[in-house]
């Protein structure tokens, strides 16, 4: 693997633009101040796409009792 791009503090502030479209592209860069590492700006992993409704259909299980309140809570509410 390749190693991080670095930059000062001033080219950071400076070529921020720049530095986001190469993290975007999945590169790593490395910001320094006084010559010392101190942040690291990495991509983040792409949002989870949903491929629309249903597309969890199999994997969610929801009991056939899963409406019916226990007795004590069902009193507080008024419901039976």
């Amino acid at each position: 693997m390749e190693a991080a791009r670095q930059y000062n503090v001033h080219e950071a502030k400076t070529h921020l633009s720049r530095i986001l479209e190469q993290v975007a592209t999945g590169e790593e860069v490395v910001i320094s101040k006084a010559g010392e590492p101190v942040a690291k700006v990495v991509p983040l992993h792409p949002r989870v796409r949903r491929t629309g409704r249903g597309s969890l259909s199999g994997r969610i299980h929801i009991k056939d009792d899963f409406d019916d309140l226990p007795d004590d809570l069902a009193d507080t509410f008024g419901m039976r």
